[in-house]
């Protein structure tokens, strides 16, 4: 057997090999060319390792064309394994199997009252899990990791969901701890805003962008922070939660203690009180939604008031981080330039202007889909090259 030492000719060789397979993982699918501009590495470089990875079975190579030429598409083998994103909303389950391709191979949604009980949430979510990868055809022990997508923060030290006040019945739960052990598969947690941020970065309205925030408004408020390309979740896990930037010190009390955060003007439970005289009690927020798109006067201008208050949050973010886009997500994001135009206008007005200038405003290009996608997206990043290039290499290539 040989062994690497730093600096051979066989180190640097296993390190080309594990910048090209993580290029790919991340990307679903690139061309070589596109390979080399990602890695920094020569064209023949990748040309070589591509036909070298090829041969193993780690990546599969397909005929397209980039820019009216032929070239060809390098995406992980679809043999190589497969992963599981599970997305726990406050009012359901959606759950998603896909492969190492960027593949969607099954994926199935349930109604489910989440804040109920965390026991039967997990229920639900094991049971279907299964039959997913049942109707895949593919095996559970092809299961690289599951993604799994919580409505609140997640406590870094401890795991345990941190704000019991989102999920009454999940207080002291760890999530991964709780869907690893009835799975028996490796877990990975995040918050549904990261998720996300997460989702739309890979396969939707964030490609090829380095620095975004993926704004969520739904039961609360919160922002999945992308920074040069990686989710940025601070020390503690709570990076993002911009729905408790006070707008009113006179405002209403929040559920966090403080009074005016931006939640307080913005998440369902308070906009829809506005309209419920109106408009009814059984009102929702798709249904405001689409009767703002619709012309209703009443709804529409509680649309524009949650613009304009979310602009202001934008606008915070803008003047700390300077992201070149913000992606709206949520049902709020289905109405169109009804919600995106006032928020610009707050940007304008409330942002540093060079700062102003330089951000896109865009809706969610994976409507609810975004979570669930940005959960397989999670496992896709956190799981390691190393472990697919010695599953997939032959004994005649000594990697170790």
């Amino acid at each position: 057997m040989d062994v690497e030492t730093p600096g051979s000719q066989s180190s640097l060789h296993r390190a080309n090999l594990e910048r090209v397979v993580r290029a790919v993982r991340l990307a679903g699918s690139l061309t070589q060319a596109e390979i080399a501009r990602t890695t920094g590495l020569s064209a023949a470089t990748v040309s070589n390792i591509v036909r070298e990875l090829k041969d193993t079975g780690t990546v599969q190579v397909t005929p397209t064309s980039s820019g009216g030429r032929r070239a060809r598409s390098v995406s992980l083998s679809a043999e190589a394994g497969i992963v599981v994103g599970v997305d726990f909303g406050h009012s359901h389950l959606r759950v998603a199997v896909g492969n190492l391709a960027h593949q969607v191979l099954a994926e199935e949604t349930e109604p489910i009252d989440v804040d109920a009980s965390a026991a039967e949430g997990f229920d639900r979510a094991e049971a279907l899990v299964g039959r997913l990868i049942e109707a895949t055809g593919i095996g559970p022990g092809k299961v690289i990791g599951v993604g799994l997508g919580v409505p609140g923060p997640i406590d870094v030290a401890t795991g345990v969901l941190g704000s019991t006040a989102i999920l009454p019945g999940w207080g002291g739960i760890n999530p991964r701890e709780e869907l690893s052990g009835r799975l028996g598969m490796p877990v990975h947690v995040d918050n549904d805003a990261n998720l996300g941020a997460l989702g739309e970065l890979v396969w939707g309205a964030g490609r090829g962008v380095q620095d975004l925030a993926y704004i969520k408004v739904a039961s609360g408020v919160g922002a999945g922070l992308v920074i040069n390309g990686r989710i940025y979740r601070g020390p503690g896990g709570t990076a993002g939660e911009i729905g408790h930037i006070t707008l009113d010190e006179s405002g209403p009390v929040c559920r966090c203690g403080n009074r005016g955060c931006l939640e307080t003007f913005t998440a369902a439970r308070y906009v829809l009180e506005l309209l419920r005289g109106s408009h009814g009690p059984e009102l929702t927020v798709p249904g405001m939604v689409r009767l703002a798109r619709d012309g209703d006067p009443g709804c529409r201008r509680v649309v524009a008031d949650v613009g304009r208050h979310v602009g202001m949050g934008v606008a915070n973010l803008c003047n700390v981080l300077n992201p070149s886009r913000v992606v709206l997500g949520g049902d709020l994001a289905e109405a169109g330039e009804l919600v995106l135009a006032p928020i610009r206008e707050s940007v304008a007005r409330y942002a540093i202007p060079s700062a102003a200038r330089q951000l896109a405003v865009v809706p969610g290009a994976l409507g609810a889909r975004a979570e669930v996608l940005g959960a397989l997206a999670l496992v896709l990043s956190e799981m390691g090259d190393s472990t697919l290039l010695e599953e997939s290499a032959p004994a005649t290539l000594a990697f170790t």
